[in-house]
Protein backbone atom coordinates (compact mmCIF):
# COMPACT_ATOMS: atom_id res chain seq x y z
CA UNK A 1 0.00 0.00 0.00
CA UNK A 2 1.46 3.12 -0.86
CA UNK A 3 1.75 6.42 1.69
CA UNK A 4 2.59 9.58 1.51
CA UNK A 5 4.97 11.73 4.08
CA UNK A 6 6.56 14.67 4.08
CA UNK A 7 10.33 14.40 2.25
CA UNK A 8 13.64 13.36 4.61
CA UNK A 9 16.81 14.02 3.61
CA UNK A 10 16.88 9.92 2.90
CA UNK A 11 15.35 10.43 0.29
CA UNK A 12 17.46 13.41 -1.56
CA UNK A 13 18.83 10.72 -4.34
CA UNK A 14 15.39 9.39 -5.42
CA UNK A 15 14.13 12.82 -5.84
CA UNK A 16 17.03 13.74 -7.43
CA UNK A 17 16.00 11.05 -10.32
CA UNK A 18 12.40 12.12 -10.40
CA UNK A 19 13.64 15.61 -10.98
CA UNK A 20 15.43 14.75 -14.15
CA UNK A 21 12.59 12.63 -15.26
CA UNK A 22 10.19 15.88 -15.08
CA UNK A 23 13.20 17.76 -16.77
CA UNK A 24 12.86 15.19 -19.55
CA UNK A 25 9.43 15.65 -20.34
CA UNK A 26 10.40 19.52 -20.16
CA UNK A 27 13.07 19.31 -22.35
CA UNK A 28 11.17 16.99 -25.13
CA UNK A 29 8.44 19.57 -25.57
CA UNK A 30 10.69 22.61 -25.63
CA UNK A 31 14.04 21.94 -26.15
CA UNK A 32 14.60 25.65 -27.24
CA UNK A 33 14.11 26.41 -23.50
CA UNK A 34 14.93 23.52 -21.01
CA UNK A 35 18.69 21.37 -20.85
CA UNK A 36 18.54 17.99 -21.12
CA UNK A 37 18.96 15.78 -18.58
CA UNK A 38 19.76 17.79 -15.22
CA UNK A 39 18.07 18.70 -12.17
CA UNK A 40 16.67 22.25 -11.03
CA UNK A 41 18.24 21.76 -7.45
CA UNK A 42 21.43 20.03 -6.01
CA UNK A 43 21.08 17.67 -2.95
CA UNK A 44 22.49 20.77 -0.84
CA UNK A 45 19.27 22.38 -2.11
CA UNK A 46 17.14 19.98 -1.53
CA UNK A 47 18.24 19.72 1.96
CA UNK A 48 17.62 23.25 2.80
CA UNK A 49 14.10 22.62 0.74
CA UNK A 50 12.88 20.11 3.29
CA UNK A 51 13.64 21.50 5.85
CA UNK A 52 11.62 24.75 5.36
CA UNK A 53 8.15 25.15 7.00
CA UNK A 54 7.09 27.56 3.88
CA UNK A 55 8.24 25.01 1.11
CA UNK A 56 6.79 21.43 2.13
CA UNK A 57 7.55 18.69 -0.41
CA UNK A 58 5.88 15.36 -0.17
CA UNK A 59 6.90 11.73 -1.43
CA UNK A 60 4.49 8.93 -2.03
CA UNK A 61 5.99 6.01 -0.96
CA UNK A 62 5.83 1.85 -1.41
CA UNK A 63 5.22 -0.65 1.17
CA UNK A 64 8.94 -1.06 1.16
CA UNK A 65 9.39 3.04 1.43
CA UNK A 66 10.71 3.60 -2.09
CA UNK A 67 9.86 6.99 -3.47
CA UNK A 68 7.29 6.54 -6.34
CA UNK A 69 6.60 10.38 -6.61
CA UNK A 70 7.14 13.81 -5.10
CA UNK A 71 5.50 17.13 -4.61
CA UNK A 72 6.96 19.88 -4.25
CA UNK A 73 5.09 22.85 -2.90
CA UNK A 74 5.29 26.59 -1.53
CA UNK A 75 3.07 28.62 0.76
CA UNK A 76 2.49 32.16 -0.95
CA UNK A 77 0.57 34.83 0.61
CA UNK A 78 -0.96 37.53 -1.42
CA UNK A 79 -2.91 40.49 -0.56
CA UNK A 80 -2.67 44.83 -0.86
CA UNK A 81 -4.54 47.48 -2.34
CA UNK A 82 -5.22 45.24 -5.66
CA UNK A 83 -5.88 41.90 -4.36
CA UNK A 84 -8.02 40.23 -1.66
CA UNK A 85 -5.97 38.82 1.69
CA UNK A 86 -5.34 35.02 0.66
CA UNK A 87 -2.53 31.76 1.57
CA UNK A 88 -2.25 29.82 -1.28
CA UNK A 89 -0.56 26.73 -1.47
CA UNK A 90 1.55 26.45 -4.93
CA UNK A 91 2.18 23.22 -6.26
CA UNK A 92 5.80 24.04 -7.66
CA UNK A 93 6.01 20.02 -9.35
CA UNK A 94 4.54 17.09 -9.21
CA UNK A 95 6.59 14.18 -10.67
CA UNK A 96 5.59 10.08 -10.38
CA UNK A 97 8.23 8.15 -11.51
CA UNK A 98 8.09 6.82 -15.12
CA UNK A 99 7.93 3.19 -13.75
CA UNK A 100 4.86 3.98 -11.32
CA UNK A 101 2.77 5.87 -13.60
CA UNK A 102 -1.23 4.40 -13.66
CA UNK A 103 -0.83 3.31 -9.86
CA UNK A 104 -2.78 6.40 -8.17
CA UNK A 105 0.68 7.73 -6.90
CA UNK A 106 -0.26 11.62 -8.59
CA UNK A 107 -3.58 10.97 -7.27
CA UNK A 108 -2.31 10.04 -3.43
CA UNK A 109 0.36 13.02 -3.73
CA UNK A 110 -2.87 15.82 -5.18
CA UNK A 111 -5.14 14.17 -2.00
CA UNK A 112 -2.36 14.42 0.45
CA UNK A 113 -1.97 18.21 -0.90
CA UNK A 114 -5.10 19.64 -0.53
CA UNK A 115 -5.48 18.33 2.80
CA UNK A 116 -2.81 20.00 3.66
CA UNK A 117 -3.32 22.86 2.15
CA UNK A 118 -7.06 22.95 4.10
CA UNK A 119 -5.32 22.18 7.21
CA UNK A 120 -3.27 25.04 6.74
CA UNK A 121 -6.08 27.40 6.56
CA UNK A 122 -5.59 28.09 2.25
CA UNK A 123 -8.04 30.20 0.18
CA UNK A 124 -6.62 27.54 -3.16
CA UNK A 125 -4.18 25.44 -4.36
CA UNK A 126 -2.85 26.66 -7.85
CA UNK A 127 -0.05 25.29 -10.34
CA UNK A 128 1.27 25.68 -13.59
CA UNK A 129 1.40 23.18 -16.42
CA UNK A 130 3.57 23.08 -19.78
CA UNK A 131 1.62 23.06 -22.62
CA UNK A 132 3.84 21.16 -23.79
CA UNK A 133 2.72 18.58 -21.17
CA UNK A 134 -0.89 17.70 -22.56
CA UNK A 135 -0.23 14.26 -20.26
CA UNK A 136 -0.20 16.69 -17.13
CA UNK A 137 -2.78 18.93 -17.94
CA UNK A 138 -5.76 16.21 -18.66
CA UNK A 139 -4.81 14.33 -15.25
CA UNK A 140 -4.96 18.18 -13.26
CA UNK A 141 -8.34 18.36 -15.36
CA UNK A 142 -9.29 15.21 -14.56
CA UNK A 143 -8.67 16.14 -10.54
CA UNK A 144 -10.92 18.89 -11.16
CA UNK A 145 -8.78 21.67 -11.45
CA UNK A 146 -9.39 24.31 -14.15
CA UNK A 147 -7.31 27.18 -15.30
CA UNK A 148 -7.06 30.88 -13.53
CA UNK A 149 -4.49 31.98 -16.21
CA UNK A 150 -2.68 31.45 -19.36
CA UNK A 151 0.78 32.55 -20.17
CA UNK A 152 1.28 33.41 -23.61
CA UNK A 153 4.43 33.88 -25.74
CA UNK A 154 5.74 35.04 -29.41
CA UNK A 155 9.20 33.52 -30.29
CA UNK A 156 11.11 35.98 -31.66
CA UNK A 157 13.72 33.62 -33.55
Amino acid sequence: MNSVRRAEERDIPAVLNLLVQVNMVHHNGRPDLFKGPTTKYTAEELKAIFSKEETPVFVCTDEDDRVLGHGFCIMEQYGGQLMTERTTLYIDDICVDENARGQGVGRALYDHILDYAREAGCYNVTLNVWSCNPGAMAFYEKLGMVPYKIGMEKILK
